[in-house]
């Protein structure tokens, strides 16, 4: 009986669940009514589907409701429709030619399509600078999957960074408009000098594992495709002014003039960031510009931008030593001296500054409505220098001669340095975009890009200065680096089963002249030729359930660090890195939820860790090791339940493993004297990759004008450094950020924003990041650490005005 009217039960509730579900299918045509085949439909933002060789397409259990309806297609206008469903619908949606070629295409070729076997995430500008209202970029990116941000200031701006599955920021592959960010040297990417860059994002593609083939620096864990506004058809304006604790403010401006003379348009952004920091003198003062214009022609566009960044930071880079965290959590050490009289001072300008200048040059061109071109020219100027206080230094360090005082010989010296960094980049990248049948599409381009890097350190003051030269020139090295590449994609679709096939291969010739800051010579050659191939396939099971699977493998060069570390001992130059990565996932898509599971395994040859040991000559290096790999799931979802509420979250479950680690450390012994030690420690855990990362978006939006959010950041437990040891471990968090905005409508503008945010709600003590080693006395084991401990509950306010 109980199964009778458990069975019942259960068909009544699918009766009721199917009940008001209908169909919603019809065909994308263009102007001459021939079906497209490849259009790309996404419904209320959520839901997707793909029009196939006979240009239908359709939509399964669909409830009664209004619908945002979005189709694309190359060569044609994107098509926005609302669509309202009480029964089933067939309808026809007509696509018109292009009347403006528009900026998309700079970036089509590099990005993960919809039906590309590639784990990925799409995050909207305007989404992303709803995650917070000052923060810079990796912050405003966390709660993307994988990802854990961290900051050195204490809050979200200033020295910020991220890593994505454990890879640190030069494993991460960065392009603007498809053009390489990251530094080419050390391949990393500097967001201090990019301040309030969030401002002129249109779009972030984030590809976890190897992705797409892309410019610049290689993709060895994850990359990151920025798309700066496109332009705007109609004018406008926005001021924003954002205040906060930390006597923490921001102010800016963005205008757009819209199409003038249907062939014109222009916008800018002006923005300016003062802040001192939670950590004691880690401010910021930064200023930052975007210009851009576009001459429209038929089939084509000529496009410039300017992204210009000054910035003064305070120094903050070396943490907050372990045995100070309890005692003073805001404790910096930079700039910590002790006078003649033996009392601790502090040197105030212990300051980073930078200005880097991008200048980006564009030509679209479409040869039709199913073939387009794009070519860039792009340049970057990059000056600027640390400074420090440094004590009790010695002459000799500095190719100076000792200085004496009647009969007494003085050999150190107190001394404030800068040590500077001038830069070009420049070069050239190309891509072209042809759908060559409805279900054969190709892709194809390539890169010249040049690095010519200056490293130079100036003594600007000394208490002992007799033989010095004003600003003496202690060091003096060149680094330069050429990096090329050509790739080609083929998407091949047959009925719901697309194929993919992406083939790159890259070079790089790096040249490094001069006298390093030690003054050893560090004059050196490398050059690398890499094949980068991926392939998979995607599978539309149908329209709710999808699957994927694809194998790409990667390579990557050593940075300039490690090749100067590894400075006169051939035997300990460090060789390229080799990464195969697996993705496999699966979709799932209904009108109130999507989701998605993503299973990756990432195997590395020869990936460089540092593992204790040292030259011949007595340097830290990095040392290759045979294998280490990283395995996990990702899973992500949207549910909105009611149009009022939706929760977007995810999690990751991942094992970083280093197979049979083997530690090098110093031992001394009662005398002092340093002994090798070498420990076999078997699999460890790679550092800085936490096995659980977890993100939560709670939105509720009430009274047609108002929202409240809560977002969520948990990280796992992660090593510091690759022993495992837990004495050098960060400890886990959960971190809460709540929002409250209100937008107000005025008769004198298109609306007025005010937004509030508590950050760090329940007032967690945490630190984002550490790093630290260790060292043996007679065998016993002792840990030297330096943490970045973040700011405890705070407050950040913002109002916006938009014309």
């Amino acid at each position: 009986m109980r199964k009778i009217v458990f069975i019942l039960l259960l068909i009544c509730t699918v009766s009721f669940s199917m009940a008001g579900q209908y169909r919603f299918e019809g065909s994308v045509v263009d102007e001459n009514r021939e079906p497209l085949s490849g259009a790309v439909l996404i419904l209320d933002g959520q839901r997707s589907a793909v029009s196939g060789n006979d240009g239908r397409f359709t939509f399964g259990r669909i409830t009664a409701g209004n619908y945002n309806l979005s189709v694309s297609f190359l060569g044609f206008d994107t098509y926005s429709a609302v669509i309202n469903i009480t029964g089933d619908v067939d309808r026809e949606i007509q696509l018109n030619p292009r009347s403006h070629l528009t900026s998309e295409v700079v970036v089509s070729a590099y990005r993960a399509g919809l039906n590309s076997p590639v784990a990925h995430t799409n995050i909207r500008g305007e989404d992303l600078r709803r995650i917070s209202v000052i923060d810079d970029l990796p912050f405003l990116l966390q709660m993307s999957p994988s990802l854990v941000a961290t900051s050195e200031t204490g809050i979200g701006v200033g020295y910020t960074g991220f890593r994505i599955r454990g890879s640190d920021p030069t494993r991460i592959n960065v392009t603007v408009n498809g053009i390489p960010l990251n530094d080419s040297e050390s391949q990393g990417v500097f967001w201090v000098n990019m301040p309030d860059f969030a401002g002129s994002v249109e779009e972030v593609q984030i590809q976890r594992g190897v992705g797409t083939s892309s410019h610049g620096a290689a993709a060895f864990g994850a990359t990151v495709n920025f798309r700066t506004t496109t332009d705007a058809f109609e004018p406008f304006a926005e001021v924003a002014s954002t205040a906060g604790s930390y006597n923490t403010f921001r102010n800016s401006v963005r205008l757009g003039t819209g199409l003038l003379n249907d062939r014109f348009s222009f916008e800018g952004r002006y923005s300016n960031l003062q802040s001192d920091g939670y950590i004691y003198n880690a401010f910021s003062d930064h200023e930052s510009i975007y210009l851009s214009g576009t001459y429209h022609m038929n089939h084509s566009f000529l496009k410039f931008n300017v992204i210009h960044g000054d910035q003064k930071t305070g120094i903050s880079w070396w943490g907050v030593p372990q045995e100070m965290l309890s005692v003073n959590r805001r404790y910096n050490p930079a700039g910590v001296y002790t006078d003649l009289d033996g009392n601790e001072q502090y040197y105030r300008n212990q300051t980073d500054n930078y200005i880097q200048t991008h200048y980006q040059l564009f030509y679209s061109h479409a040869f039709s409505n199913r073939t387009d071109m794009t070519a860039a020219l792009h340049y970057t100027r990059g000056d600027g220098y640390y400074e420090q206080y440094r004590q009790n230094q010695s002459f000799a360090n500095y190719g100076l001669p000792n200085v004496f005082i009647g009969d007494e010989e003085i050999t150190r010296t107190d001394l404030v340095r800068q040590k500077w960094l001038g830069n070009d980049f420049y070069g050239t990248v190309f891509s072209i975009n042809s759908q060559l049948l409805p279900n054969v599409s190709v892709s194809g381009g390539g890169g010249w890009n040049r690095y010519d890097g200056d490293h130079f350190g100036n003594i600007i003051w000394a208490r002992h200065a007799t033989n010095m030269e004003k600003d003496h020139e202690w060091y003096f090295n060149n680094g330069t680096k050429t990096d090329y590449n050509v790739f080609g994609k083929l998407n091949y679709r047959i009925n719901n089963l697309n194929t993919f096939i992406d083939l790159q291969v890259r070079g790089i010739d790096y040249e490094m002249t001069g006298i390093d800051d030690n003054l050893d010579d560090l004059s050196q050659n490398h050059s690398f030729a890499f094949f980068n191939p991926k392939a998979g396939v995607f599978y539309e099971i149908n329209p709710n359930h999808q699957s994927y699977v694809s194998l790409g493998i990667s390579n990557r060069e050593p940075t300039r660090t490690n090749f100067k570390d590894a400075n006169l001992d051939p035997d300990a130059t460090p060789l390229p890195e080799r990464l195969y990565n697996v993705e496999a996932g699966y979709n799932f898509l209904t009108p109130s939820l999507s989701a998605n599971v993503n299973f990756f395994y990432m195997y590395y040859q020869d990936q460089l860790v540092p593992t204790g040991e040292k030259s011949s000559v007595g340097y830290d290096i990095m040392t290759n090791v045979d294998e280490s790999y990283r395995a996990g799931v990702e899973v992500q979802w949207a549910w909105r339940p009611l149009p009022s509420f939706r929760w977007d979250a995810n999690f990751t479950l991942s094992r970083n493993i280093i197979r049979d680690f083997v530690e090098t450390a110093t031992d001394y012994d009662d005398d002092w004297n340093e002994i090798e030690r070498v420990t076999q420690l078997g699999d460890t855990d790679i550092a800085y990759s936490p096995s659980v990362i977890a993100g939560s978006i709670l939105t509720w939006n009430f009274f047609g004008n108002a929202s409240l959010g809560l977002n969520s950041k948990y990280v796992g437990e992660q090593y510091f450094d690759n022993t495992s040891s837990s004495a050098r471990q960060l400890d886990a968090y959960l971190v809460h950020n709540l929002s409250l905005k209100y937008q107000l409508k005025t008769s004198w503008s298109k609306g007025v924003e005010f937004q509030l945010m508590v950050n760090n709600l329940t007032n967690l003590k945490y630190e984002s990041n550490a790093y630290g080693g260790n060292w043996y006395e007679q065998g016993v084991e002792n840990t030297w650490a330096y943490y970045y401990p973040m700011a405890p509950r705070h407050l950040m306010g913002q109002m916006v005005i938009r014309f």
